[in-house]
């Protein structure tokens, strides 16, 4: 892999060969994130101090593009090494507050336009979805939360990032990529984790400005015995069916890491967050489809690539 360093004046630098590096695709919050370790030479010194953006690159494709947060350099007992990390395109829109603002009948391109656009960020596609009420975005509320939520509440899904950082504001759709692990693929590590703690069993929303409640309950943990319920109060200018999907959203959250599944492969890139993976480990009894939820590739000279798969249930 090839690393690559975009400076805030505007020149391009390849990276000498990596020592190590670890990229991490999620493809949401919390951000795609990578760290790459290098033999340092003196000349690099304004190249980091003036780094920006950064490209992972392998066989000609962009593995993730992402912002650089921190450079390290380090004189031990191999020499003069440094290290450069980051984090993905979302966090240019977590680390911006936005002003308190109102929209009426706002559509997601107004919200692109507004909150997205104005940080260096393009959209590669947008759901044509419409609030057709009214939206609020409190003070102090970061970019990325006034996004999410105008296509949470309105459209039902949760933006996301492709590898080479553009804004991705529609439903996750089926790319076709599929990868099956079965007893004959050589696993290295494989952990099943099944946890009920958080998971609710009821959220009742509550508008006490136009005096409604609304409760959502969650049948298959109330049958597991579970106990946990949450109240949420909403803004009241909240339409009834945002509501009623405030509700929905907070049990399906809350079930997101009940069940989880982490295998880790030999390779590299082996899948992508959203791609489909088939289980069939009969010395596990895991079998079933999946999704993969977030892809950590990792490489170091003295242990080669590997493929840290978490992956969880199709909803």
């Amino acid at each position: 892999m090839t690393g690559r360093i975009f400076t805030a004046d505007h020149h391009v630098y390849d990276l000498p060969e990596l020592l190590a590096w670890n990229v991490t695709h999620t493809g949401t919050v919390p951000c795609d994130s990578y760290t790459v370790t290098f033999v340092y030479r003196a000349e690099m010194a304004p190249v980091l101090k003036m780094a920006a953006g950064f490209s992972a690159i392998q066989d000609g494709e962009t593995m993730l593009r992402a912002t650089v947060d921190e450079y390290t350099v380090d004189l031990g007992a191999e020499g003069v090494t440094a290290t450069v990390s980051g984090r993905g395109f979302a966090a240019r829109l977590l680390d911006n507050e936005s002003r308190p603002v109102t929209y009426q009948d706002a559509t997601l391109a107004e919200i692109i336009r507004c909150h997205v656009i104005p940080y260096g960020i393009s959209c590669a596609e947008a759901a044509d979805v419409r609030a057709g009420a009214v939206f609020t975005v409190a003070a102090g509320v970061s970019q990325w939360r006034a996004l999410e939520d105008f296509c949470l509440i309105y459209g039902g899904f949760s933006p996301r990032f492709s590898r080479d950082g553009k804004l991705l504001a529609t439903p996750e759709k089926d790319q076709g990529r599929r990868l099956r692990i079965g007893n004959e693929t050589p696993v290295l590590a494989c952990t099943l984790r099944e946890d009920h703690y958080g998971v609710l069993t009821e959220a009742l929303i509550i508008d006490k400005t136009q005096n409604l409640t609304y409760s959502v309950k969650n049948p298959d943990m109330i049958a597991k015995g579970g106990q946990c319920r949450r109240v949420i109060y909403t803004p009241g200018n909240r339409t009834w069916s945002a509501i009623r999907y405030t509700g929905e959203y907070q049990i399906r959250k809350s079930r997101e890491d009940e069940k989880m599944v982490m295998v880790t492969l030999p390779g590299n890139f082996l899948a992508f967050p959203g791609d489909r993976v088939t289980l069939e480990l009969e010395r596990m009894g895991l079998s079933g489809d999946f999704r993969v939820a977030e892809a950590e590739n990792v490489f170091s000279a003295g242990q080669g690539a590997t493929a840290i798969l978490t992956l969880k249930e199709r909803g």
